[in-house]
């Protein structure tokens, strides 16, 4: 039997390959985090609540500017960011930002090809509507415990002063919709009786559409119904403990998960029909009445335009859909969970990128990460990919704590970024 001073020897040797790239990380992240607001706020509310909408009583004195253009193999969008319906007042008692001009330029392939395989969104937007507002489903709102707990914008747990298009202000004034966008349909007078016209582009060059598509999606002059998302909320309660407790009942992202077949979308929230602007067919995303309104998966590959730069969250706190295979995953992309039931791609679990540009900036990785956040998503990891490395983040994990004493692993957790420490009652026994 070899002696325990050789076996240590071994392991600190093992685990200074594993952490390579941390020195690298460190450094990269303090350039990042100079660079980036302030990070997302946590809360310790666990139940939903009724959504307060602000009503659309103000006219921004600047006028709306968009344009599409095909340049080559891209279709190019460009807009001020300014919507042509009326919003409602910014700031607000909810959100303290004042709505501001921007300098939007979304490239996306004019003749858009499903990938391989699907990616979550990670850190960024998910398209852009035909007035040039981006869509932006998520919110830099996130459970102040166990990370991964990521609040929906759309579940009124915490007042965001969202106003009736389901929209409101980044801290660069950037006014965005997290839902339905009321003015927008109303203007393109979206119709029960009609299909839905073209709303917005996906990141991936995709079409987005409203609500309302044909029953029989291949068949021309098919009735119209109104299309339902096949995400569904989870049976039981949340873990508790240092994790939310409570029932799912839509607070968090991770509330939800994808039952295949339960709808008439896949877990893209899209599927291949013939539309009025694409009579030979496409595959095209639609926002739905039910959860997730605005996708939260992509069916091809995006576009860097819509990511958010360097925006990941300093806690890891990415909640709920994550994974780029839904399919073959839980938590919106983790584990199988059982025959055609999937969570919904999670961006919610540890290590992984998160949505909303107010929430996901970049912060020093907790000591012992390999890998930081926004280095994750710069390389646009695959599956397989991420779950080695969160196989190497348990092995390293796991030596840490064989290596050192108790007292040395509290010690180091204090040493990590305050945002990314638990509290005191709170911190794990190590």
């Amino acid at each position: 039997m070899k002696p325990k001073s050789h076996l240590l020897g071994v392991g600190l040797m093992r685990l200074k390959k594993r952490l390579i790239f941390v020195p690298i990380a460190c450094v990269s992240v303090v350039i990042v985090v100079a660079q980036q607001p302030p990070p997302p706020r946590v809360h310790t509310v666990t139940k939903k609540q009724k959504l307060s909408l602000l009503p659309a009583n103000s006219s921004s004195d600047q006028a709306n500017r968009v344009s599409v253009e095909i340049e080559g193999s891209q279709r190019v969008i460009r807009s001020n960011g300014i919507p042509k319906h009326k919003t409602g007042s910014f700031p607000n008692a909810g959100n303290p930002n004042r709505i501001r001009e921007q300098d939007h330029v979304y490239r996306v392939p004019a003749d858009p090809q499903a990938a391989d395989q699907t990616t979550p969104i990670q850190g960024g937007e998910f398209g852009v509507a035909i007035n040039g507002v981006p869509f932006d489903p998520g919110a830099g709102e996130f459970f102040d415990g166990e990370p991964g707990w990521q609040y929906e914008p759309l579940s009124g747990a915490i007042a965001l002063g969202i106003d009736v298009s389901h929209a409101h202000v980044q801290p660069n004034g950037k006014y965005h919709y997290h839902g339905l966008p009321t003015g927008l349909l109303d203007s393109v007078k979206l119709d029960p009786n009609k299909h839905s016209p073209l709303i917005g582009w996906a990141a991936d060059g995709f079409p987005i559409y409203a609500v309302y598509g044909y029953e029989e999606p291949k068949a021309d002059g098919s009735a119209i119904k109104a299309l339902r998302s096949s995400y569904q909320l989870k049976q039981g309660n949340r873990p508790g403990g240092n994790a939310p407790d409570g029932e799912y009942d839509g607070t968090f992202v991770r509330d939800y998960e994808f039952v295949a077949g339960s709808g008439d979308l896949d877990e893209c929230n899209g599927r291949h029909t013939i539309t009025p602007e694409f009579p030979n067919g496409t595959y095209a995303y639609f926002l739905t009445e039910q959860w997730p309104v605005i996708p939260r998966v992509w069916r091809g590959t995006p576009s860097d335009d819509f990511q958010h730069r360097g925006a990941m969250n300093p806690r890891n706190r990415v909640a709920g859909i994550q994974g780029q295979q839904p399919r073959n995953r839980d938590q919106m992309g983790q584990r199988p969970i059982g025959p055609d039931r999937f969570g919904p791609p999670e961006f919610g679990r540890p290590g992984f990128g998160g949505p909303e540009g107010q929430g996901q900036f970049g912060g020093p990785p907790r000591p012992g990460q390999i890998l930081p956040n926004f280095m994750k998503q710069s390389l646009r990891l695959n599956t397989e990919q991420q779950e080695k490395i969160e196989r190497l983040q348990k092995l390293v994990d796991e030596e840490l704590r064989e290596i050192l004493t108790p007292q040395q692993m509290q010690q180091l957790n204090r040493m990590g970024p305050a945002s990314d420490r638990l509290p005191p009652d709170r911190r794990p026994p190590f």
